[in-house]
């Protein structure tokens, strides 16, 4: 019998009309969509007009149980597209335990692009792009983090809980004054907001706003802080 195939199939990020044709193709004849949440799926598929599909939850906390059930479906021949709430699965997120698996029992696994934050706030940006890395959710003891990271070359990207967002960017101002910094919220959406400046220009003009869900943060070191003739860090910029 012939395996199925595992689809990773990114869909929006807040506008619906950046589904992709390809994207809207594969999700109506798949067999299966494993997603993080299956009620706010099941409304985005009727959206897109898909309706009446097989849906499985696979959330960081069932991802273990879960992707060796859905491994066992691909086995039987049945195709799988694994989506996230939005965007691109497996970013910051327990999509690529699944793919793992598949890729371990010699599945095929097929990458359907689309919309991902990370990209979409780093060409939005201004900010180098040539070089930059991501970090995901930041760890919740930071200080040490932040100046683990002083002195980094390229951008660097990460995802912070916006009741979080003015605490982190106090910290980050302690720790390297001088970084420039992007906030980004609301990507693709009616509201879609793009903050620049030092920590403290950010923190000032957050003042009244009222931010909630996911932001996407990006900073930068100023271009001395990055020169000279070794690869060393150069905490020159911290305080």
């Amino acid at each position: 019998m012939e395996k199925g195939t595992l689809y990773v199939v990114a869909t929006p990020i807040g506008n619906i009309e950046d589904i992709t044709e390809r994207a809207k193709k594969v999700l109506g004849t798949v067999a299966i969509i494993a997603c993080e949440d299956t009620r706010k799926t099941g409304v985005f598929l009727a959206r897109i007009g898909i309706e009446k599909k097989r849906m499985v939850s696979y959330f960081e906390g069932n991802e273990t149980r879960r992707a060796q059930e859905i491994v066992r479906q691909l086995e039987k021949g049945e195709d799988v597209a694994l989506v996230t709430n939005a965007g691109t699965p497996c970013i910051s997120d327990p999509g690529y335990r699944v793919v793992h698996l598949a890729r371990e029992h010699r599945i095929r696994v097929v990458p359907v692009p689309g919309p991902c934050s990370v990209v979409a706030a780093l060409c939005a940006s201004g900010l180098p792009t040539d070089r930059f890395s991501f970090y995901g959710f930041l760890p919740k003891k930071r200080k040490r983090f932040f100046e683990s990271l002083c002195g980094e070359k390229g951008t660097l990207v990460f995802f912070v809980p916006a009741r979080e967002l003015r605490k982190v960017l106090e910290e980050i101002d302690k720790v390297f004054p001088d970084c420039d910094v992007v906030i980004a919220r609301e990507m693709t959406k009616v509201f879609e907001e793009f903050i620049y400046g030092k920590p403290k220009d950010c923190i000032s003009a957050l003042e009244g706003k009222k931010a909630k869900g996911e932001i996407t943060l990006l900073l930068s070191f100023p271009k001395q802080a990055r020169k000279g003739k070794s690869d060393k860090k150069d905490k020159s910029q911290c305080r």
